[in-house]
C-alpha cells in the first residue's frame, strides 16, 4: 500500500497536462485579444475610407 501511494505522489502526468492546459488558455486569450484589436483598428479604417469617398 505503501507502494502505490510513493508511486502515484510521484506521478507528475496530470501537472503536466493542466501546464499544456494553461499554456492553451493563454495562447487562446492572446489570439482573442490581437484579433479584437485588428478588428476594431480595421474597422475605424475602412470607415475613414468610406467617409472620404464620395457618394
Amino acid at each position: 500500500m505503501k507502494n502505490i501511494v510513493s508511486r502515484f505522489a510521484k506521478d507528475e502526468s496530470g501537472a503536466t497536462a493542466i501546464e499544456y492546459g494553461l499554456i492553451a488558455g493563454l495562447i487562446a486569450i492572446a489570439i482573442i485579444g490581437a484579433a479584437t484589436t485588428l478588428g476594431t483598428k480595421l474597422s475605424a479604417m475602412f470607415t475613414t475610407i468610406a467617409n472620404t469617398l464620395p457618394n
